[in-house]
Parts: structure tokens; sequence; C-alpha cells
């Protein structure tokens, strides 16, 4: 029998649902502009180009072959025809769409109040969608898990990219927790199949874009494979997000600890340094096989921390795009802007 990841188990104290309160979207929208986009304008002066590569390249003009310039743009039909080496001239289309599909499965609940995984990734969207309106671009977004935990996984919606601030307001508002409180008892609906997301998203998108795929990957097996379909036809970044608690357990004595796919809970000694242990390289184990797998998928990884600083997090993913950018002409192994070492999480 194989053995679940330790990072679905969650202590059934942490699963919580905060109500939705009338304009909520605008408050926390305008909250993130002052603390987090603002900060960011100081930060970057507003240069947000690297955010998104275009949707393809224009040829513009032909010229004859100078040193340096790139062999995969020689014209052999025109090199021939002038039996002079000519070069294609190109210009990148800027306007584009980006996409965020969406992991809001139950595990997404886990984390300190006000800190969860759900509260990192309405943020980023926010944040990230609101950088990319403004400047023209659109956004759409794949919502998948967060419909009904009893019924069968499906994506729940499918949001059209529009580049308003409004449209920006209605995708948080998709985000933030239901009015409704789902009881412990009846959140367990099944392992998350996050390859209905991504094939999902691979129908959809029909036209190259930059797709955000934006989740913690703890799902069933199944996913690799249509994230390296996506990662072939567009520019994919795997946003991955975590807990510290999901890689190392505080010492707190005896804890209940529920598994927010299936529902189903067991009472451990987290006094046990043998249980911890075991527990840490079960851990260490599933960090290895899913950074493995994102690898060979060949997306680009930024991963959110729940201790993490929202803006330093969207500087190293500034980073990472433009390291990206620089080196885009150039085969190289994807790259990563890691959240750093995970930090341990104190007693309770």
């Amino acid at each position: 029998m194989t053995s679940k990841p330790p990072a679905t188990s969650v202590p059934s104290a942490t699963v919580h649902t905060l109500p939705t309160l009338p304009g909520q979207a605008d408050r926390l929208l305008r909250e993130l502009e002052w603390k987090v986009i603002r900060r960011l304008d100081g930060l970057l002066q507003g240069d947000y180009r690297t955010l998104m590569r275009g949707t393809g390249l224009d040829l513009t003009d032909l010229r004859e072959y100078q040193p340096h310039d790139d062999v995969r743009h020689i014209d052999w039909n025109v090199t021939a025809r002038l039996n002079t080496p000519h070069v294609r001239v190109f210009t990148e289309d800027r306007e584009m769409s980006a996409w965020f599909l969406l992991d809001l499965s139950p595990s997404i609940s886990f984390g300190p109040t006000g800190h969860a995984k759900r509260d990192i990734l309405t943020g980023f969207v926010a944040v990230l969608s609101r950088l990319l309106t403004r400047h023209g671009n659109r956004v759409g977004a794949v919502l998948y898990g967060g419909a009904s935990p009893q019924a069968a996984r499906a994506v729940d919606a499918v949001l059209p990219p529009r580049s308003s601030r409004a449209h920006v307001l209605h995708l948080v508002h998709k985000l933030l927790p239901s009015k409704t409180p789902v009881p412990l008892h009846k959140t367990g609906g099944g392992a998350t199949e996050l390859h209905r997301l991504l094939q999902t998203g691979l129908a959809t998108l029909k036209r190259r874009s930059t797709v955000f795929v934006v989740s913690d990957f703890i799902s069933a097996p199944g996913w690799e494979k249509p994230l390296a379909q996506l990662a072939q036809r567009h520019d994919v970044v795997a946003v991955r997000l975590l807990d510290p608690l999901e890689l190392e357990l505080p010492d707190v004595g005896l804890v209940t600890l529920r598994d927010a796919e299936s529902g189903e809970q067991l009472q451990v000694d987290t006094h046990d340094a043998g249980f911890r242990r075991r527990f840490a390289q079960l851990a260490a184990d599933r960090e290895a096989a899913l950074r493995e797998g994102l690898t060979r998928a060949g997306a680009d990884t930024l991963e959110l921390c729940t201790d993490d600083d929202l803006v330093d997090a969207l500087l190293r993913f500034m980073d990472l795009r433009q390291r990206r950018v620089r080196a885009h002409s150039h085969p190289l192994v994807p790259a990563s802007a890691s959240a750093g070492p995970a930090t341990q999480a104190a007693a309770a």
C-alpha cells in the first residue's frame, strides 16, 4: 500500500473559512495596491516589461548576414537566390494575454490564519493581475477544485481574458472563501486531480500566452505530462505554494491531523522524535520528486511560502523573468526562483 504524501495531512484547527463581506474584493485590492504595488513601483520604477514575452515575432525585414547573427534566422531561400547569406529581422509582439490556472482544492486552505496558502495565492494573483492590466495586458483564469468538495473534481469556472480593473476585482472575488463555512466532516472530496486543470488549460488557450499554474501540487499522479505539453505551447511559470509545517513537524505533543483531501483524521504524537524524522524524510522524498517533475516539464518555477513577504517573492519573480529573457535565445535548464529554505515552525 502506497503511503500518502505527508503534506496532505493538516491540523484540523488550521482549516478556516472567512466570510465574504460586501466590497471585500475591492478593499483587498486597494490594500495590495497601497502596500505591495507602490513598493514595487519604487523598487522597479514601473518597469514590468519582463513579466511576459510577446505572442510571437513579426517579420519586418531581410538583411545581409552579419557576424554574431543568430544562424537560425537565416532565410535559406533568399540566400540561395542572391548567393549571399541573408537573415530575417523580427519585431516582438508585446500585446498578449496572461492566464492563471488556479488550484483551489482543500489543501490550499492550510496555513496560519490570514497567511494560509489560499491567502498567498489570492494576493499573488491580485497583484500580478493588476500590474499586467494597468499596462494594457489582458488576464484570464481557470479555477479548479473550489466549488464543492463533495462534487466530482472538475473545473469550476473559466474567466476570459480582460484588461480592466473591474475584471481583476471579479477574479479576486472568485478567489475569496465562500460565505458558508463547510463542516470539517464534509470537506473530504477525494484526491486533487491537477491534470484536469492543466488539460482544460490546453483546450482553452489557443494563442501563445504566459501561463501561471498556481498550486501546491499536492495531487494524484499524472499532472507532469499535461504541464510539459502546456510548456511546449506557452510560456509557463509553475507557482508552487507551500507551508513550513508540510516539511517538518514541531514537537507539540499529541495532535490530530486531518487529510484535507479525503477528510481522514489521525492522532499522532509529535513528541516522538522517530515519527518526526520519518515525516521529514517522506516530505523530503516528495520534495525531490516534485522538483524533478517540474524540471522535466520545462516550466520556470517560483516557490511561495506562507511565511514569505509578497514583495520579496515578486522581486524574485522579476529577477527570474529578466534572466530568462536575457538567455531565451540559448538552450538552458528551466530557471527557478526558490522561496529559500523553509523555517522550522515554532512550538504552539
